[in-house]
């Protein structure tokens, strides 16, 4: 939670409002100047009755990598969610997806589509119901959006922690990592809406960024490459696609105005 006054206890609300209530919510105010943490002490007040564990914790600014982390460290659950103080969950969200892990204990971590989105083929992926998502994959593009995922805490102990020292496309060098190493699954159900259905670039926040977003991305390539995922004539190629997305979205932003 970051400057979130006026989008907080939406967010929270649709945490309380699920179908399945998870044992325990972690708000992590990251250095907030605005009315967040009041906003989010009311919301914790008016709803102390319910059988949820609310914590607000506080930390200097130091971006979303550091106060997700400070999050997946206090969290006591078998299982963990992330979500973002724009973003909202879909009443079912929660009960959808450890109704997967139920059926396919094999499955560690598990993302939705959100915003309405439903994939049927992505260049040569097909995509059915619920569709293995690997880190090569990743590469290519992000399936994985972050108030999507739940993950079983063992990914932790894998695959470590967000990188605190990359403030963009951060969350796609997380995914590679966890991809490489654990089993991912993508569920075809739009059960998010993230930035109250906004752009998914060049809109508002840190994906606003074009150029570091892109500079994030190439960064993630050569992990790719340096963890063995691609060889270097992908890995070059791969650069080339990147570059070619990012002139894409520039020419698209420039639309927009």
């Amino acid at each position: 939670m970051y400057q979130a006054e006026a989008t907080i206890k939406r967010t929270l609300q649709s945490v309380f409002n699920q179908s399945y209530r998870p044992l325990e919510v972690l708000i992590v105010n990251d250095g907030s100047t605005d009315g967040s943490a009041l906003v989010a002490e009311d919301f914790i007040k008016d709803h102390s009755t319910a059988a949820i564990s609310f914590r607000l914790l506080h930390q200097p600014n130091g971006g979303v990598s550091k106060a997700r982390n400070a999050g997946m460290r206090q969290a006591t659950g078998a299982y963990l969610a992330l979500l973002d103080a724009d973003d909202e969950w879909l009443p079912h969200k929660l009960e959808r997806q450890l109704g997967v892990f139920e059926a396919h204990p094999e499955i560690d971590f598990l993302g939705t589509t959100r915003n309405g989105e439903h994939w049927t083929r992505w260049l040569f992926k097909k995509f059915d119901h619920l569709s293995p998502i690997s880190a090569r994959l990743l590469l290519y593009k992000t399936f994985f959006v972050t108030p999507t995922v739940v993950f079983k805490r063992g990914v932790l102990q894998q695959s470590g922690f967000f990188d605190e020292q990359q403030r963009y496309a951060e969350e796609g060098d997380y995914w590679i990592r966890v991809c490489h190493q654990n089993k991912c699954m993508l569920l075809n159900e739009s059960l998010v809406i993230t930035g109250g259905g906004k752009p998914n670039f060049g809109f508002s926040g840190l994906s606003s960024n074009l150029k570091e977003m892109e500079k994030g991305e190439l960064k993630n390539m050569r992990l790719g490459y340096k963890l063995g995922i691609i060889g270097f004539i992908e890995y070059c190629f791969l650069v080339f696609y990147s570059l070619m997305k990012y002139l894409r979205r520039l020419v698209i932003v420039q639309f927009r105005k």
